[in-house]
């Protein structure tokens, strides 16, 4: 059986756009979902010349992994995560890498980062922003965990990210559910910046009776 470098478990937009970015990049990548529908999307979706293959048989993904397998988590955080790692467990060998790049609460990584040690298995948080544009053409992505195991996805992890002045949008966060940690805190700047931009147009609008014209040059400003 042909072997893939990195294998990405849920299909949705973000997995599957991620995938693409991956598999643009010269590695071979093998999809995974229950949902025979999307992987039927995903193999319309593959460019010419990368290799890319989607699987609905979790032994037949696991098994078409180079080792150490090197697996990407996009699922909703929470239950599906766990729900996932009950499955995929039993499946792997020692030293094998599982990643979890959704918006997992950081001490849910910690116990998940414990719970695959002590059966020899690498355990990785690692946000990743930027949505399905991001995902697809370059995210920002803040991995964290053990700093061996970083170092194994580093290639893959710049060369898929975005860029500015050159510069990949990818940095090592720290040990443990440092990757997880940030996010959350760069989530919450986020939100609470668009926060902000609502309310202030929101009194400028009815406060000042400023046009939208007007507060467009606000803005701008």
């Amino acid at each position: 059986m042909e072997k893939y470098n990195y294998g990405v478990i849920g299909l949705g937009v973000m997995g599957r756009n991620l995938l693409y970015n991956i598999a643009d990049n010269g590695f071979s990548v093998v999809g995974f979902d229950l949902d025979e529908e999307k992987v039927m999307e995903l193999r319309k979706g593959v460019a010419s010349g990368t290799k890319v293959v989607g699987s609905v048989s979790l032994e037949e993904f696991v098994s078409s992994l180079d080792s150490p397998r090197k697996i990407i988590l996009m699922v909703p955080a929470g239950k599906p995560v766990d729900a996932v790692l009950e499955s995929i467990t039993p499946l792997l060998s020692p030293k094998d890498v599982v990643i979890d790049a959704g918006n997992s609460y950081f001490k849910d990584t910690e116990r998940r980062i414990a719970d695959l040690a002590s059966k020899n298995l690498h355990f990785m948080g690692m946000g990743v922003s930027g949505g399905e544009q991001g995902a697809r053409r370059g995210p920002s992505i803040m991995p964290g965990g053990d700093l061996e195991v970083f170092n194994l996805v580093k290639p893959m992890l710049e060369v898929i990210s975005a860029k500015v002045n050159g510069e990949p949008c990818t940095a090592y966060m720290g040990k443990g559910a440092a990757g997880n940690y940030v996010k959350m805190v760069h989530n919450g700047i986020e939100y609470a910046i668009m926060q902000l931009i609502s309310e202030a147009y929101d009194l400028l609008r009815k406060g000042v009776n400023l046009s939208n014209e007007q507060l467009y040059e606000v803005f701008k400003r």
